[in-house]
């Protein structure tokens, strides 16, 4: 449980940098040099590399030399984890949901309005 935490934690801060969810992006359409990669952002390339190591140390993209070009390419898989998470987490709340929504339907009367058996002593509290 604790490397399944660390890994959403990884990929969860990499993806909060909207440099990094535009890399993530348009890596879906393919490998792509650093020099492409970076082309679009108004930043040092050194400040790119930054983004990149973020990216690379989550697990989201993997880089690979080749003379003197670096290529980069998406991960397969890598967001598996936060699929998983997320697919829990809507487990859970529609749980959470259905239970309200029968808690809710348990307290109407046939008209749809809501039983309230409090509301004589609350009026004639008020008229005092």
């Amino acid at each position: 449980m604790a490397n399944y935490s660390v890994s959403l934690d990884l990929i969860f801060h990499a993806l909060a940098d909207p440099t990094r969810r535009a890399v993530v992006q348009r890596l879906c359409r393919g490998a792509a040099s650093v020099g492409e990669l970076a082309e679009p952002f108004d930043m040092k390339l050194p400040t790119f590399m930054q983004h990149l190591k973020v990216l690379e140390g989550s697990g989201l993209v993997r880089s690979r030399k080749k003379g003197r070009v670096r290529t980069c390419e998406l991960q397969t898989g890598a967001l598996d984890p936060v699929e998983s998470w997320v697919g829990e987490q809507r487990k859970l709340w529609e749980q959470r949901f259905d239970r309200l929504d029968a808690f809710l339907k348990d307290g109407e009367d046939g008209d749809g309005e809501i039983d309230d058996d409090d509301s004589n002593s609350n009026s004639s509290s008020s008229r005092k």
